[in-house]
């Protein structure tokens, strides 16, 4: 969209300051954050503030719906031409038939991983928005832990035609 932004961001520098100041949350939800995150810099082409609020909406998911105790675990995998995010948290997770529609807009999961919200989506819709926007995908499926995986695959800058 036009209130978009377009600069070159280091995709897991964003996510360590996110995950450092969502970290104290996490704890005070009994929740268990692990990362996996590169050491050198992965530049993608985006509205930084865009990939905040990506970021901070699937940590928000985990610590509303996620049982305690409970476990996050992010990583951040680069390729040759784009960089994998992975948000995976522990039970409860969604139904099989509900994986595939958790980013429709008004989707609602009707199981215990919606309890407190009386059965709202999970936010999802404005994640797939952000990521479409910046030439990505994103997956839901099953969690080893048990919850719920969210795979986003976004475009290095280089992979975009772009030059810095």
């Amino acid at each position: 969209g036009p209130d978009y932004q377009s600069d070159h961001v280091d995709v897991g520098g964003l996510l360590a300051t996110i995950l450092d100041n969502a970290e104290h949350r996490l704890r005070d939800a009994g929740i268990t954050l692990t990362r996996h995150l590169p050491k050198h810099t992965v530049e993608v082409v985006a509205d930084a503030t865009r990939l905040e609020q990506l970021f901070s909406n699937l940590i928000e998911n985990t610590i509303r719906y996620t049982d305690t105790p409970g476990s996050l675990y992010v990583s951040c995998g680069v390729g040759s031409d784009a960089v994998d995010i992975e948000f995976a948290d522990s039970a409860p997770g969604v139904p099989g038939h509900a994986l595939g529609r958790l980013f429709d807009r008004l989707f609602r999961v009707d199981t215990s991983r919606s309890r407190d919200t009386g059965g709202s989506g999970l936010g999802l819709s404005i994640c797939k928005a952000i990521v479409d926007t910046h030439g990505g995908t994103i997956e839901a499926m099953d969690a080893d832990a048990g919850g719920l995986l969210i795979r986003i695959r976004l475009p290095l800058a280089h992979a975009r035609g772009t030059t810095s």
